[in-house]
């Protein structure tokens, strides 16, 4: 069958390509009874409209933002943070006019297509540290906001203070007399690997992982109390609840068991509570737990955690994606962090 083009259409209606072309793209340039015309007779030849990338190219923008990933793209969808993340930066798309297309995490190899491909005016990197896609955005020239890490210069960033935060965390649960410490650090759901990971002293704490951001945190306040590093049980788990109940319980299977865990996500958290529950280790008397993130299950099931702004770093990473900055210094946003107690934590008890 012969490809139906706007040409096509133009030749059976009686006018010009580009007449065809404004019946799509600007009808405020046809009477109404032209553009019905034209309409019905790409209906019949079955012509479903001019492409999106050709329409893109045309327009000068594409009306969508990319969200970029660290996990796989179920993520999105799964983990309470990145939902409410997700939901606080569609509010400001959804204001003016903007779609927002979601990429999976992709592999090295993968980058520059899956990236070069992309039909989008700008992208919001939601903590790639460490992939080498950062590097194939930027070559797009175009719009870019980081969320969490890394922090390049020159792009525009919008975070907290993770180090500070969890030292924050820490220093609470060792002030109620806790000695016997576990630490959750996270690794990537898509089992990429980082071998430096616990490197805690690499410099510039925007520079590196929320995750080992947390956790130098984590050391920062045990150091200052004498307890060595060493002496503290650390462990790692994907920021997934079913796999961080493993993680959980090779911590909580140990003898002397601690007495606190420090988790680096809520939902890490709250896998060690499940696994807590099984063995009948009751919380705070035996086992004192504390999170990161303040999501909403956090407050019904009683968490102590640190409560950082979510759905309002969605809404800023979306302004500043979509109403850049005019200053010659790309903003960098650090946001405020609360440690909100609840009833998971308290002074070792009996079990002790």
């Amino acid at each position: 069958m012969e490809r139906v083009t706007l040409q096509t259409i133009a030749d059976r209606v009686g006018v010009s390509r580009t007449t065809v072309s404004n019946a799509f793209s600007r009808p405020d340039q046809l009477n109404e009874e032209l553009r019905r015309r034209i309409l019905e007779v790409a209906s019949e030849l079955g012509y479903p409209g001019p492409h999106p990338a050709a329409r893109t190219l045309r327009r000068g923008r594409a009306g969508v933002i990319g969200v970029i990933f660290t996990e796989a793209l179920s993520y999105a969808f799964a983990d309470s943070y990145a939902v409410g993340f997700l939901r606080g930066l569609a509010s400001v798309a959804e204001q003016s006019g903007t779609g927002v297309h979601l990429i999976g995490w992709p592999s090295p190899d993968a980058a520059e297509e899956v990236i070069g491909d992309a039909v989008v005016d700008g992208f919001c990197l939601f903590s790639p540290e460490g992939h080498p896609l950062v590097e194939t955005v930027l070559r797009r020239r175009l719009p870019v906001v980081t969320v969490d890490y890394p922090y390049v210069e020159g792009v525009p960033f919008v975070g907290i203070d993770d180090r500070t935060a969890a030292r924050r965390a820490a220093e609470h649960v060792l002030g109620l007399g806790h000695r016997r410490v576990a630490v959750l650090g996270v690794q990537p759901v898509t089992g990429r690997t980082n071998r430096d990971w616990l490197d805690l002293d690499r410099p510039g704490d925007l520079r590196f992982g929320a995750g080992r951001a947390r956790l130098a945190g984590y050391r920062d306040a045990c150091e200052a109390v004498g307890l060595a590093w060493s002496e503290v049980a650390v462990g790692r788990t994907p920021n997934d609840r079913e796999l961080a109940r493993q993680a959980a319980a090779r911590l909580l299977d140990a003898d002397p068991r601690p007495t606190v865990v420090l988790a680096p996500t809520d939902e890490v958290a709250f896998a060690v509570l499940d696994v807590a529950a099984q063995r009948g280790i009751e919380v705070p008397r035996d086992l004192s737990v504390i999170g990161f993130d303040d999501v909403p299950a956090a407050a019904p099931a009683g968490l102590t955690t640190v409560r950082q702004p979510i759905a309002e770093k969605g809404t800023t990473a979306g302004r500043l994606l979509l109403q850049p900055s005019r200053s010659e210094t790309a903003p960098c946003v650090l946001m405020e962090t609360d440690l909100v107690v609840r009833r998971t934590t308290a002074p070792p008890g009996a079990g002790a």
